[in-house]
């Protein structure tokens, strides 16, 4: 076989894969833009009265208004909207720190320390997982109502300082696991103890877990409806969820506008951080803990 005949058929393979590729990234954009098109779709119609956006059979917008976001933000009751974003910030930076500390800690022990009865709380542990949350709906208001944590945070933040959540501490265990034990042994012969071990070895192998743990409880406590709705009563304790449900009235009728404004910008801390740390997902359990 000749060289221009090798040549001809080289070319016409990396036409081949071209083309192939450009049709792959069409679908793929096609599907994205299938998935984006609510969201799309809830943004512009912020920018539409009330009649325009049940009307307009167009995505665009006929006439752009902002008063849809100054209604919006006007909030409820005499509480403007920017209280009830610092009260979820607020319950979701406070979920975070304590899953990533407990949940760590926990996964720690169970990854690393030897003690008796390990394998019979881990699996305790793990048969958690397969308990429906509303199996523990009454039984939790009723303790925490005992407790006196009805109407404050304390529900959306002391638990989480036991480590209850079983899955971020069955993913840590599985990192931890992952991690070469000659390191501990290492730190060990330099005067480490076990605290110092998790401290100096544990945590700072362990980011990308950690980071995919404060993403996810952040997300979680950020978008959780039906806990702030049990355990929350006065509106100056309200977060996003339920500020936008207060646009709701008993009868059903609703600001619409105003509701999608706040939904717009509700969402704007969670694309930012979920972009902004995005990449640790892709490092993950890919991390083995030896530099080269």
């Amino acid at each position: 076989m000749s060289s221009a005949t090798l040549i001809a058929m080289k070319k016409k393979a990396r036409v081949k894969s071209l083309i192939g590729r450009f049709f792959l990234h069409l679908l793929i954009i096609a599907f994205g833009f299938l998935m984006l098109y609510p969201v799309l779709w809830m943004f512009l119609s912020s920018f539409q009265s009330d009649a325009e956006i049940f009307s307009n059979p167009n995505l665009i917008p006929t006439e752009i208004t902002f008063e849809n976001y100054r209604i919006g933000w006007r909030g409820f009751a005499g509480v403007n909207f920017g209280r009830f974003f610092i009260n979820s910030i607020f319950i979701s930076s406070m979920a975070v720190l304590a899953n990533v500390v407990a949940c760590s800690l926990a996964a720690f022990a169970f990854g690393r320390l030897k003690f008796s009865g390990k394998r019979i709380m881990f699996t305790l542990m793990m048969l958690t997982l397969m308990l429906p949350a509303h199996v523990t709906t009454i039984p939790r208001f009723v303790m925490y109502n005992s407790f006196g944590w009805i109407n404050t945070y304390y529900p959306f933040i002391v638990p989480r300082l036991l480590a209850t959540e079983a899955f971020f501490v069955f993913l840590l265990v599985q990192f931890v696991r992952s991690l070469p034990k000659e390191l501990d042994e290492a730190a060990t012969i330099d005067g480490c103890g076990p605290f110092g071990v998790y401290t100096r070895i544990i945590l700072p192998l362990s980011k990308p877990a950690l980071v995919t743990v404060a993403l996810f409880t952040f997300l979680w406590s950020w978008d959780d409806f039906f806990n702030q709705l049990l355990f929350i009563a006065s509106t100056s304790l309200f977060t996003v969820p339920l500020g936008l449900r207060s646009f709701v009235d008993a009868t059903g009728a609703a600001n619409w506008g105003a509701v999608l404004a706040m939904s717009t910008l509700s969402i704007l801390p969670v694309f930012i951080l979920f972009f902004a740390l995005q990449k640790y997902f892709v490092q993950g359990i890919a991390t083995s803990g030896i530099k080269g």
